[in-house]
């Protein structure tokens, strides 16, 4: 059961880090490297690490997504494409 835990944690990791890459908006970028940052807290648990958990959720999810959703509204949420 926690192979199977684990391998579904990788999987979200991996579509959560293709999200961040492919998408345009910034505000789904964001929201996919927070994603990304979530499926690591999983498989910190898994790996019986549960401070490295609390630290990742607190770090990783929570004070960097704050960080990112405000340069997102700073910036703004398309994404410019130079053309030359």
């Amino acid at each position: 059961m926690t192979g199977l835990l684990a391998i579904v944690f990788f999987a979200w990791m991996i579509g959560a880090a293709i999200m961040a890459i492919l998408q345009t908006d910034l505000l789904q970028s964001a929201l996919g490297l927070s994603l990304l940052s979530l499926g690591a807290v999983g498989q910190f648990f898994l790996l019986q690490a549960p401070d490295v958990a609390l630290t990742e959720a607190a770090i990783g999810v929570a004070a960097s997504s704050f960080v990112m959703l405000m340069g997102v509204r700073q910036l703004g949420r398309a994404e410019k494409k130079d053309l030359q």
